[in-house]
């Protein structure tokens, strides 16, 4: 997992360059700096965000721990499932497809792509437009403009926590600087105090800003940039379907249908041209085992 991994570099970086330039842990250890620090964040995340906003934050939490979900081999799995599909069309016309697309759970086309059908994402996008291109009551254009406004809405919803994590990241600097005063406020409290003890009561005061600029920049704010980009990959599959429906829609060969799908992709995870027509020729000879 690269969070941890990601975490563990930035501890031994900052604590491990402190110690070796002979600094000291012991004056860094301040767990009050850190109540009002942390304190003062949870407070202004509750105070800035409705009930959807802090559900939709806490909700994507868990799925920080899943990495490259979105990789090349779904992709070509995904792509095989639309080749089957759209030439399953071709062959019988879009009502042959009508009972795989209403209960796909138990349709052998869909049960030969387990990590696709797994995929509740995936699956209702796909479903869904499916649905409205066996009903044939829509033109193309118009399918393409609801499935563009989908992505829309995702793509806004999924940046409603993003947003959230990323501003009380953007924040703890500045409460970092509250504690730093407050700590300074109380050392001068102390006019009789000597200078050794000043000194030591500045520099525990001056550690509040040092914790607030690294929990904002090494913690939080890199969870609100992996979420943004797992929200990207996201979004990136529910633009390959887009395109290759769309192809389909406007008379292309499977084959041809699921090349625009594939040029869709990012460069990272876009299959080579003779892969994914050796791959869909793999799909094909299966479907018509």
């Amino acid at each position: 997992m690269l969070i941890p991994l990601g975490y563990l570099v930035v501890l031994l970086s900052v604590f491990g360059g402190y110690v070796l330039a002979g600094g000291s842990l012991g004056p860094l250890y301040q767990p009050l700096e850190l109540l009002i620090i942390g304190g003062a964040g949870v407070g202004a995340f509750i105070a800035a965000n409705n009930g959807k906003a802090i559900k939709a934050t806490f909700k994507i939490l868990p799925r920080l721990k899943r990495t490259k979900k979105y990789n090349k081999a779904l992709y070509m799995e995904l792509m095989a499932l639309q080749y089957k599909i759209l030439s399953k069309v071709r062959r019988e016309g879009m009502l042959g497809i009508e009972r795989d697309i209403d209960n796909p759970q138990e349709s052998p086309l869909f049960q030969e792509h387990p990590t696709v059908l797994a995929d509740p994402h995936i699956m209702d996008f796909l479903t869904d437009y499916l649905r409205l291109m066996v009903s044939g009551g829509m033109e193309p254009m118009e399918i393409d403009e609801l499935m563009l406004h989908e992505i829309e809405v995702f793509e806004q919803e999924a940046h409603i926590p993003i947003d959230a994590i990323a501003k009380v990241g953007d924040a703890m600097p500045a409460f970092g600087i509250v504690a730093a005063v407050m700590g300074v406020i109380k050392a001068l409290t102390y006019a009789d105090a000597s200078p050794d003890q000043m000194g030591q009561m500045i520099a525990m005061a001056l550690v509040g800003t040092f914790l607030g600029i690294l929990m904002g920049y090494g913690f939080i704010s890199p969870i609100a940039s992996y979420a943004e980009r797992q929200a990207k990959e996201a979004e990136k599959m529910l633009q390959c379907i887009r395109v290759t429906l769309l192809a389909s829609l406007h008379g292309y060969a499977p084959q041809l249908a699921v090349e625009f799908g594939r040029k869709a992709l990012h460069s990272t995870e876009r299959p080579s041209f003779s892969e994914l027509e050796e791959y869909v020729r793999d799909a094909k000879k299966g479907g018509n085992a």
